[in-house]
């Protein structure tokens, strides 16, 4: 029920009674909200723009929501009861008076136009939605008639911008909005439970600072970075670069609350060349011991497909990944069966559809609606073909895992969760492991290597289509760097993708992934790793991967001069 303030006039013992619930209303709302910040709920509307709310004529609460937190029980957003004030025009006094002794002790409401709803004739009015504790006690204690606390339930968001874009936020009616908030509305609704999420604020905040330092550094539009189990497909770190404060969400744009890991779709470039190795390998038609020229730039009718680090000849498999050879890496398509090869992995590992995660914001991944040669050539190393950072995530960590394709989860998962479809054959996993060492170690992504765990991954530079015109964008590109660790037995991927980063004097100008994004990744697995208890690498291991390695010098055929040659000694397949 509301309770309501009575006049000057009212005899000593009611003004007793009235006391003793103003001490414990505000009490029990300073116990709520201790520790909580409070969020402005935008301008007070207006009677007329918002009539009286149905749930709150006769005092009751709102339904409550089920608490959200992460997996290791930590509040990500919960409810708390707050007071707004009403009044009864009719029943206020002098409303001239009332309105200016209610703006003194309110603050935020102006006094004229508060005078202005008491005088429209009609038989309730809004004061204000929200009172702190300070503010309820002050008006409790002018004595007023005709004022009436409502209790209204208030949904927050403790850790704020941390994990805006995951748990997403709600309406003044407690529907859910965005995020888990929405894609989980009815669960949220019915079942009081906590509904207990796969994130971990640990890892979390470390990602959080690390892309946020990078995308200040790189002054980069937006970024992505994230950390998915490659067991069991759970999510432990989710950030969507810009960040929002679900907590103040009306104050942001819709660009800023969008979230960039899932409902962005980019050209990824190199990455895709792990996808391409392992479609090649798996098909038995390329093996690690194979060599393809990489002398000149490939011709498919009048285009021509060049390396950005070119060595200018025949180039083994191993280091047509671990160099990120555009040539090499579309004759590997080609040889493995080309455009159909790929339409049919593709479609294997979900990129024919959009991904099924607990967030309303998943955009589908766009593929070519034609598949000539020269189409299977640019797909082959992630140019005319464009997905989430999250949904070629996923794929990689089913490929670098058990093989089988994962379902990516913001739940935290009770038991082992049931296994998906077969990939790749176990070979093939061990071979696209080896080939993802070897590229830290020896190749395009050395920026991130570590001393403490055996760290695979792979480096992706794209340009950014045009807009308003074919072709793309000049000095436009998306840097990535997808990590897996530890590479011998992986428990964990790391993907960060910087949104049109610039290079600076530390990076010689250069924005390529491996410049940019690579370092992030690998500080976040060296602070993350320890707390997720994952063990540093040993020698033993270490030693088993370089024995994999044969490395030779031998002069180059067009320059003479010593170059350093990688294959693999155990490459029969």
């Amino acid at each position: 029920m509301s309770a309501s303030a009575g006049g000057p006039g009212s005899t000593g013992l009611a003004a007793a009674r009235l006391r003793l619930r103003v001490v414990a209303v505000a009490l029990a709302v300073a116990f709520t909200s201790m520790g909580v910040r409070l969020i402005d709920l935008g301008e007070r509307a207006s009677e007329r723009d918002q009539p009286r709310p149905a749930a709150t004529v006769d005092g009751e609460e709102q339904p409550a929501r089920a608490d959200i937190v992460d997996r290791r029980g930590r509040l990500l957003a919960t409810d708390v009861t707050t007071y707004a004030l009403a009044a009864d025009p009719a029943n206020v006094g002098d409303p001239a008076l009332a309105a200016q002794a209610l703006a003194r002790v309110l603050g935020e409401v102006d006094a004229a136009e508060l005078e202005r709803r008491f005088l429209a004739g009609r038989r309730f009015a809004w004061v204000d939605r929200e009172l702190s504790a300070e503010q309820l006690r002050g008006v409790m204690e002018l004595g007023l008639k005709g004022l009436h606390f409502l209790p209204r339930r208030k949904r927050i968001w403790p850790q704020g911008e941390l994990a805006g874009h995951v748990v997403g936020f709600t309406g003044v009616d407690q529907q859910g909005l965005s995020g888990i908030e929405l894609a989980l509305d009815r669960r949220l609704r019915e079942d009081p439970e906590p509904l207990v999420l796969s994130l971990d604020l640990r890892v979390q905040q470390i990602v959080h600072e690390e892309v946020g330092e990078a995308v200040k550094r790189f002054r980069a539009r937006a970024a992505c970075g994230l950390v998915q189990d490659v067991e069991s497909g759970e999510l432990l770190a989710l950030v969507s670069l810009p960040e929002f404060d679900p907590n103040r969400w009306q104050r942001t744009g819709p660009s800023e609350r969008r979230n960039s890991c899932t409902g962005n779709i980019y050209e990824l470039g190199s990455l895709f060349k792990v996808i391409t190795a392992a479609m090649a390998l798996d098909s038995g038609k390329v093996g690690l011991s194979d060599r393809f020229d990489a002398t000149e730039p490939l011709r498919i009718g009048r285009h021509r497909i060049r390396d950005d680090h070119a060595k200018r000849r025949p180039l083994s498999v191993p280091e047509i990944i671990a160099y990120s050879s555009n040539i090499g890496t579309a004759r590997m398509a080609f040889a493995a069966g080309g455009g159909e090869a790929e339409q049919a992995f593709l479609r294997k590992l979900g990129f024919d559809r959009p991904l099924a995660v607990e967030l309303p914001d998943r955009t589908p991944p766009l593929l070519p609606s034609r598949w000539p040669e020269i189409v299977a050539a640019t797909v082959s190393f992630g140019h005319g073909i464009a997905v989430s950072p999250l949904q070629f995530a996923n794929a990689t960590a089913s490929l670098v895992g058990s093989g089988r394709l994962l379902r990516p989860t913001l739940l935290r998962l009770a038991g082992a969760p049931e296994p998906g479809p077969q990939l790749i054959s176990q070979r093939t996993v061990t071979d696209l492991r080896w080939l993802l060492w070897l590229t830290v170690e020896k190749g395009t992504g050395t920026r991130a290597r570590l001393s403490r765990y055996a760290l695979g991954g792979k480096t992706g530079t794209a340009d950014k289509p045009a807009s308003q015109r074919r072709g793309y964008r000049s000095g436009e590109v998306v840097a990535s760097f997808v990590g897996i660790f530890p590479i011998d037995q992986p428990r964990y991927l790391v993907l960060v993708s910087l949104d049109e980063p610039k290079g600076d004097a530390s990076t010689y100008g250069f924005r390529y992934g491996g410049w940019t994004a690579a370092p992030v990744v690998a500080r976040i697995v060296d602070r993350s790793g320890p707390l997720l208890g994952v063990p540093p690498t040993e020698g033993e291991t270490l030693q088993a991967l370089r024995e994999r390695l044969l490395v030779s010098e031998t002069p180059h055929a067009l320059t003479g001069h010593p170059e350093e040659r990688l294959a693999a000694l155990d490459a029969g397949r």
